[in-house]
Parts: C-alpha cells; sequence; structure tokens
C-alpha cells in the first residue's frame, strides 16, 4: 500500500460499463517525510474520502479484490482515511490536527 493525500474528483461520463457508479479521486503520493510527490494518479474511492484527506491507496491485483471490484478496470484503490501516521516516534500526520489548522487558516 501506498499514502495519498486526495487532491480532487475525476467526472467521466463516457467510460465502460464495469465503472458505473465508482467513484473516481485524483490522488498525489506522499513520501515518508509526509512531503507530497510529484506523481498523480487516478483512483476508485469505496470509503468515502474527501477533499484534502490522506488515504491508503492499494494498487495492481491488489486494488481488485474488493467486493464487486473483480471485473472493474481499475490499478488503484482507496482502501483507507488515515487518522494519524507516527514514525520512530514522531507524529507526521494527524487527521484532527489537520483540520484544525484549516479551520484557523481559514478565519
Amino acid at each position: 500500500m501506498q499514502i495519498a493525500k486526495v487532491r480532487g474528483t475525476v467526472v467521466s461520463t463516457q467510460k465502460t460499463r464495469s465503472l458505473t457508479g465508482m467513484k473516481l479521486l485524483l490522488l498525489q503520493f506522499i513520501d515518508a517525510d509526509g512531503q507530497l510527490l510529484p506523481k498523480y494518479e487516478v483512483a476508485g474511492d469505496t470509503v468515502g474520502a474527501g477533499i484534502d484527506e490522506w488515504v491508503l491507496v492499494s494498487r495492481g491485483g491488489a486494488a481488485r479484490i474488493e467486493s464487486d471490484c473483480e471485473s472493474r478496470p481499475l490499478d488503484a484503490m482507496v482502501v483507507g482515511i488515515i487518522d494519524t501516521i507516527t514514525v520512530e516516534n514522531r507524529l507526521l500526520y494527524s487527521k484532527k490536527d489537520e483540520y484544525r489548522r484549516l479551520a484557523l487558516g481559514a478565519q
């Protein structure tokens, strides 16, 4: 699995029938230091992730293991929304702190 940040949504009115009803997100991958990488990918989402949330991404054949996804042409799937990440006893990311920071920045 990899860690990514949800940067946007992807809407496609013309697509293969097996993707009908699948929410698609534009993700930007994150390194072990919490820095955004220049790599983006479109992934299916069945967990309800939103813009700016950090998520767990399953790629390749593992992305299609989720029920009802075996026949979908997906290379990546959001499989979890991250609450916290700790690296070497240091808090790298906290969803609660991120929301607090965004709320203070919006005032």
